[in-house]
C-alpha cells in the first residue's frame, strides 16, 4: 500500500509545486493564497494529503471540511487529486480515497463529495463507490474580487 502523509501547513511547497504542475501548467499561486491555504490547514478547515513512493510525493489530494445545515453536520469536498502520470494504475489514487476515508471517520464526517470532469474519472470513483447525486447540478459563476484579510 502507497504511504500517505497529512501535509502540514509549513510542508506545503512541494505538494502545492505538483499541483501548480498540473492544475495552472507549472504557474505558481500567489503567495497571498499559499497563506490563505496555510491557515485554513491550521485552522483545521483543509487537509493537504500526500502519496509517496520512495520518499517522493507522487499524489496529491486536497480536501476541504464544510458544515451543511441541511444534514446538521460536517461534509468533506475533494478539491484536487493529482497523480503524477508515471505512478497512475498503481493503487496512489486509491490510497489518498482511503486516507479521506480514515480522516473524514475520526471527524465523524459520513459524507464525501468530489465533483469530475470527465467519465474516465467517474468511473474512477464509482468504483471506490461514489455515486452520482440525484438532483444536483452544479453552476457557477465568475466574480472579480480582490480579497482582504478579516477584521477583528
Amino acid at each position: 500500500m502507497t504511504p500517505v502523509e497529512v501535509i502540514s501547513a509549513t510542508s506545503l511547497a512541494e505538494p502545492l509545486a505538483l499541483l501548480e504542475e498540473f492544475l495552472r501548467d507549472g504557474e505558481p499561486v500567489s503567495e497571498d493564497f499559499a497563506n490563505r491555504l496555510r491557515r485554513a490547514i491550521q485552522a483545521g478547515v483543509m487537509e493537504v494529503l500526500a502519496a509517496l513512493a520512495e520518499g517522493r510525493i507522487v499524489g496529491v489530494l486536497v480536501l476541504a471540511y464544510r458544515l451543511n445545515v441541511s444534514a446538521s453536520g460536517h461534509f468533506a469536498s475533494i478539491e484536487d487529486l493529482y497523480v503524477r502520470p508515471e505512478a497512475r494504475r498503481q493503487g496512489v489514487a486509491s490510497a489518498l480515497l482511503e486516507a479521506v476515508n480514515n480522516r473524514c471517520s475520526k471527524r465523524d464526517i459520513s459524507y464525501v463529495e468530489v465533483q469530475v470532469e470527465d467519465d474516465a474519472a467517474e468511473a474512477f470513483y464509482a468504483a471506490l463507490g461514489y455515486e452520482p447525486e440525484g438532483g444536483v447540478r452544479v453552476l457557477s459563476r465568475s466574480l472579480a474580487i480582490s480579497y482582504r484579510e478579516p477584521e477583528g
